[in-house]
């Protein structure tokens, strides 16, 4: 029966024209980016917790460096290639980054406040609890940015794209908004007092600190929000 099976499935194979290939293992192909050790651009070591205040790295490759904890403040990083780079918990307080390419980086608690992002591609980065006080993000794209609990005090977000973006419980009290891309964007529990342009209709149920301020006067509290 099985023989029988095997020549009627040759037969039909040659007369629909199919021809069989043996089954070969899979290679995967894996892209290891190398890099020089240790690596140096100009007078910055890249590693973690780097000493690279007011360095310059403009137009230099940091694609994938780990970069977490270093200080980088005031540091002139246009054009720079930081594409999945860990910049988790780095200084980059008036950090020039205009242009820079920021791409799936990892931001978390990183500093950014005062910096330039004018034209940066921040798509996909993850930047929760990042700090972009008075930071002027015109033409950034944050594209499915992950920013929880993210502030952007007096920032500047002009033309900025937040496609399907995640500001859940960012502060953006002062903020400016003209011409953003909303699309999908979501503000749950955001803090938009003083804003310009925000989305303040956004939230149709209570805020998380409008449920916590009912319950301080159900408790007799005394409400500490402003």
């Amino acid at each position: 029966m099985h023989r029988s099976l095997g020549i009627l499935s040759a037969g039909l194979a040659i007369a629909f024209g199919i021809t069989t290939v043996p089954a070969v293992a899979q290679h995967v192909i894996i892209n290891r980016e190398e890099r020089p050790d240790p690596w140096i651009e100009g007078d910055c070591k890249i590693v973690p917790k780097a000493e690279c205040a007011g360095a310059d790295l403009r137009f230099v490759d940091l694609a994938n460096a780990d970069l977490s904890g270093a200080d980088l403040r005031g540091a002139k990083l246009s054009r720079a290639s930081l594409r999945h780079a860990n910049l988790t918990g780095a200084r980059l307080d008036g950090a020039d980054l205009e242009g820079s390419d920021l791409s799936m980086a990892f931001l978390n608690g990183a500093d950014l406040h005062g910096s330039s992002l004018r034209g940066s591609n921040l798509a996909f980065a993850r930047a929760g609890k990042a700090n972009f006080d008075d930071a002027d993000l015109t033409a950034a794209n944050l594209e499915k940015a992950l920013l929880k609990g993210a502030t952007f005090r007096r920032a500047k977000l002009v033309n900025t794209d937040l496609l399907e973006a995640k500001l859940y419980e960012t502060n953006l009290e002062g903020a400016t908004m003209q011409h953003v891309r909303l699309r999908f964007a979501v503000f749950q529990d955001a803090w938009m007092k003083n804003c310009t342009g925000c989305p303040v209709t956004w939230q149709s149920g209570d805020t998380v600190w409008q449920t916590e301020q009912r319950e301080r006067a159900r408790n007799g509290l005394t409400n500490i929000q402003d």
